[in-house]
């Protein structure tokens, strides 16, 4: 299979990704396999933004809403999903194309993931419950005592990775960074990455009017709708906390679209970073 190719679409929100993917898949006769952290949960399509039937113009795609919203998803899950799924488009085609971005879930299929240990459930809730308590600082303040390596590394505002660095740590009882073995990962197929780059202004222009669009196709009432299940890990995400804090009475309708849209444009450079420092690793 290593004369197979698989094509890898990624870039920030908004950019453009799916339309492309299934430009490509088109052209090449073949299917678009998900890499997406929320598209792969059913029955929340308006606020991740899941393409359309329309959209994806008869192309089949793989990974997107195959999941519950109560089922945790990590990174190693989805790659082993995704190298199964691949397996099986290459079994019938020369290629696949891959689109999404999800950049843990990019660097999973591309690079592979350390061998990490399982974080049992009840080590994965009380962390859970207990960032939820005592907020980023507390999480920072913990990473840097168990782990000064890795807290030089990590992107110390992003709460869902120090939270996932003191479950492991927890869990195994050593430093997450000596888990970390950073050994590229072999796979039986070439890879082909294509990054979008899109003008910022156009870019977060395009991000606002997409926001209103999910607004006026019911993005609050699919809001309403999973309220009761909030605490869950795949409504931890820019859109629904927004919401939820709405519904709560926290902040009126207007400001919780405004802050969508903000939270969406920060997340949005962060993944633009990322392609950045990717690219100046290929140099």
């Amino acid at each position: 299979m290593a004369s197979k190719r698989v094509i890898v679409i990624t870039g920030p929100t908004s950019s453009g990704k799916s339309a492309l993917a299934v430009q490509l898949a088109a052209r090449l006769g073949t299917e678009v396999i998900g890499a997406d952290s929320r598209q792969i949960y059913r029955g929340m399509p308006i606020l991740t933004a899941v393409p359309s039937a329309e959209e994806r113009q008869g192309i089949r795609h793989r990974l997107i809403e195959v999941l519950d919203v109560e089922e945790y998803c990590s990174a190693a899950t989805w790659c082993d999903m995704a190298l199964g799924e691949i397996a099986d488009v290459l079994t019938q085609h020369d290629e696949a194309v891959v689109c999404g971005g999800s950049m843990l879930y990019i660097d999973a299929l591309t690079s592979g993931l350390d061998d990490l240990p399982t974080v049992p459930d009840d080590i994965r809730v009380a962390t859970a419950e207990e960032a939820a308590e005592k907020g980023i600082e507390w999480a920072r303040a913990e990473v840097q005592r168990l782990d000064p390596d890795y807290f030089g590394k990590v992107d110390v505002n992003n709460l869902r990775r120090l939270v996932h660095a003191i479950e492991l740590i927890r869990t195994a009882g050593v430093p997450y960074s000596s888990m970390r073995r950073g050994v590229r990962a072999e796979r039986p197929f070439q890879i082909e990455m294509r990054y979008l780059q899109p003008d910022r202004e156009e870019l977060f222009a395009r991000i606002n009017a997409r926001t209103e669009s999910m607004m006026a196709h019911g993005a609050l009432d699919e809001a309403k709708r999973l309220y009761p299940k909030r605490h869950l890990n795949a409504l931890n995400t820019v859109g629904f906390k927004e919401l939820f804090a709405h519904i709560k009475g926290r902040m009126s309708l207007d400001e919780a679209v405004a802050r969508i849209q903000k939270n969406t444009r920060v997340y949005a450079k962060k993944q633009l970073l990322w392609i950045r420092h990717r690219l100046e690793e290929q140099r």
